[in-house]
């Protein structure tokens, strides 16, 4: 985020081993990421009368097979400010569709952020504006991503299955598909500022994932 504070762009997390377990998310508290200092992390009080959630990155669902794990998806630094609709709605639709893609692949990864795009003006100029909350001025992210990577199996011949989308932090109705934004790979790279999957020739050794069915 172009902001002292906010969430940090995530690195892959890995579905399959990590969503199976007994983690209970009922005695996680957000608090701050001990790791990054006081004078750069969001505070529990930015949030507080916002109107906006705290919306996690990677999922807490997504880490079960620890608590300490799970407990650790509650840090401020993987958390942004999000739409409170979009948060229980169309964004934890996108994670059980993750979820449920481990029913088809071995191998999951996930990554996911956000983002701030510009909006063009009256004038027809592109401006980045968005609002800050709190006295810590953490960023509202005018959208979200979620890039996907699966593997059949590690001795698999088939290509890699990709998918990347771009969801803006708005209310979203349950009519709406996830097919309606998914983004090119190359244009949301663009967007994010950051190469996904660097490893992975994805001009050719990928397929879109939605040929794997939804």
């Amino acid at each position: 985020l172009p902001t002292k504070r906010g969430c940090l762009t995530l690195l892959p997390h890995c579905l399959l081993s990590c969503s199976s377990g007994n983690a209970d998310r009922k005695h996680c508290k957000f608090r701050p990421d001990p790791s990054i200092p006081p004078m750069f992390s969001a505070m529990n009080e930015d949030y507080i009368g916002s109107g906006w959630s705290r919306g996690h990155m990677a999922p807490a669902g997504d880490n079960k097979y620890s608590p300490k794990a799970m407990a650790e998806t509650f840090y401020l630094s993987n958390i942004v400010p999000q739409n409170y609709e979009n948060n229980a709605g169309f964004w934890n639709r996108i994670e059980m569709y993750c979820r449920e893609l481990t029913e088809r692949f071995e191998d999951v990864w996930i990554v996911s952020g956000p983002l701030m795009l510009p909006q063009i003006d009256d004038d027809g100029k592109k401006r980045v504006v968005y609002q800050v909350i709190g006295k810590d001025d953490v960023a509202v992210p005018s959208h979200l991503y979620k890039v996907i990577l699966a593997r059949q199996s590690e001795a698999s011949t088939d290509p890699l299955a990709l998918g990347a989308f771009v969801v803006p932090n708005i209310p979203i109705g349950f009519d709406h598909q996830l097919l309606e934004f998914q983004v090119n790979i190359e244009d949301l790279e663009k967007m994010a500022g950051l190469i996904f999957f660097p490893q992975v020739d994805k001009s050719k050794d990928v397929r879109n994932i939605f040929t794997v069915g939804i």
